[in-house]
């Protein structure tokens, strides 16, 4: 019953501009409950999993060759508790530790020039066109022996591209991307773990309130993932789609609050699961 412990993102305004030279350090924390995404070799059934995700993080926005870009780096501990069904056996198991870190470069290649915090405010968005590379390096806690892992024991790669269309307060943005993955060679013990590439399509909805204030209705579908151990394929197809809200507002000039929330409207394999958090931003430099 191997997990990664995360939920598949849902990432709203992932292409919005921002104003170069601005840090923001990020502290959040998710709860999950249902199934999860898994390198199980073989599916689960019944799964209870509770996952409670403590994530700090660190954002930089670039000037790219005088385009917008931001570099992310995120360093997620997590706690991983439940039940399930693996080859007609109850499995269960209570762990802890650090999942793998991620780290993503994007770069808005139109509509969103780089631009300093006075040149920012005359600013309007129309058209954005951005892309991202996400890379996720095998650093977490894993235990070839166990069912159950925090981290993947495998490098992942995520190239995705977005756009992004303003009308008025209105945004409606798109971005599909796919995941690769590297081999996991000590999967329970001495077998050899392969995953076909996960395809993802997301939608965002955003309404911008007055005073920097914004929710979105976010709509996110995965597809593909396939596992196969030691040659052989199991019937783990992932076909899901999630829905969920995402509600963001100011305290002060240098800290605001998200909050969100979303929950599987269809599932064929894993990720049939609830979750929600709330994340805290604190953000300096560039002139604020």
């Amino acid at each position: 019953m191997a997990t990664s412990a995360g939920a598949q993102e849902i990432e709203p305004r992932a292409y919005s501009n921002t104003p170069v030279g601005l840090n923001f350090l990020v502290a959040g924390y998710g709860y999950s409950e249902g199934d999860v995404i898994t390198d199980s070799g073989g599916p689960l059934q019944d799964a209870k999993i509770r996952v409670h995700t403590a994530v700090l993080a660190y954002v930089r926005a670039l000037d790219i060759w005088g385009k917008s870009g931001k570099l992310e780096v995120f360093l997620p501990h997590a706690w991983v508790s439940g039940t399930a069904t693996f080859r007609g056996q109850t499995v269960e198991r209570e762990v802890s530790g650090f999942a793998d870190p991620r780290v993503r470069f994007s770069v808005n290649l139109y509509g969103a020039p780089a631009l300093t915090m006075a040149e920012f405010a005359n600013y309007k968005q129309d058209l954005i066109i951005g892309a991202s590379l996400l890379v996720i390096a095998p650093l977490g806690q894993y235990e070839d022996d166990k069912l159950v892992n925090i981290g993947t024991n495998r490098w992942s790669v995520k190239p995705e591209v977005g756009i992004s269309k303003t009308w008025g307060r209105v945004t409606v943005e798109l971005a599909a991307g796919v995941t690769f993955y590297t081999r996991n060679d000590d999967f329970l013990g001495d077998k050899t773990l392969e995953r076909e590439p996960m395809f993802s399509l997301q939608g965002h909805l955003v309404y911008h309130f007055p005073r920097g204030m914004w929710g979105a209705l976010d709509v996110v579908g995965y597809g593909g993932g396939r596992t196969t151990v030691d040659g052989v394929k199991d019937d783990d197809l992932q076909q899901n789609v999630r829905v969920g809200l995402t509600l963001a507002f100011p305290i002060d000039r240098h800290n605001s609050i998200r909050v969100y929330g979303s929950t599987g409207a269809f599932a064929r394999t894993g990720s049939n699961l609830h979750s929600g958090g709330v994340a805290w931003q604190f953000r300096w430099g560039g002139g604020l």
